[in-house]
């Protein structure tokens, strides 16, 4: 089966995956109708207040891929506008950011997606080096180059690149499955499941009183 990510939506990869590979929800789409994005991660790590990697992985990320960020806090701005320009010049997808960015009616206008907490008028420094390309911990979950990112106004989706064939065969099949039936099907075998969910669920609360 040709693998292409983009083509299921990160509600379809949270069927199969926990919450440890979906990034916090307050990492949002900071435009409206922004499409989905999916692609390899390239990780930047910033300092506190810095955003000099950021600036930097924008000339040393691959095409096609989707820089993800640690900003650390969400204090002062890690990007901007002509940054974003540059980025989406040079092929990069969009940005993953765990912080804040600015300048985003330009980034609006150039409809280059990103993904962050917020906006916020200040810049940081450039004054701290860090290695570009390293596990770094963004929206509360670790995240490594290479790894694949599917992002939508769902969520994001990290899916470790040690998994990805696996994840992909399984959200695939789970998601024709499902597109096969009528909703009188689906509802009928829904009904049928809540129905059995409710019996084991009463039966372990009987259990729990009975102990208790």
């Amino acid at each position: 089966m040709k693998q292409d990510f983009s083509t299921l939506a990160t509600t379809e990869y949270g069927n199969i995956l926990g919450n440890q590979y979906f990034m916090d929800f307050n990492i949002v789409p900071l435009w409206h109708d922004m499409p989905r994005i999916c692609g390899e991660a390239f990780t930047v790590q910033l300092a506190a207040g810095d955003n000099l990697m950021l600036h930097s992985a924008i000339y040393e990320a691959p095409k096609g891929s989707i820089i993800v960020v640690d900003g650390v806090d969400s204090e002062y701005a890690v990007a901007g506008g002509n940054v974003c320009a540059v980025a989406k010049s040079r092929g990069i997808i969009g940005f993953i950011i765990d912080g804040v960015i600015r300048d985003l009616g330009e980034i609006t206008d150039m409809k280059f997606p990103v993904f962050a907490k917020g906006v916020h008028p200040v810049p940081g420094k450039k004054e701290v080096y860090s290695e570009l390309g390293t596990e770094i911990r963004c929206g509360g979950i670790n995240v490594s180059t290479g790894d694949i990112i599917v992002a939508d106004i769902e969520g994001i989706a990290v899916i470790p690149q040690s998994r990805k064939d696996e994840v992909f065969l399984m959200a695939s099949e789970k998601a024709n499955k499902e597109a096969s039936l009528t909703l009188a099907q689906w509802e009928e075998n829904h009904k049928a499941k809540i129905k059995q969910a409710i019996i084991c669920a009463k039966q372990k609360q009987s259990v729990q009183n009975d102990v208790g």
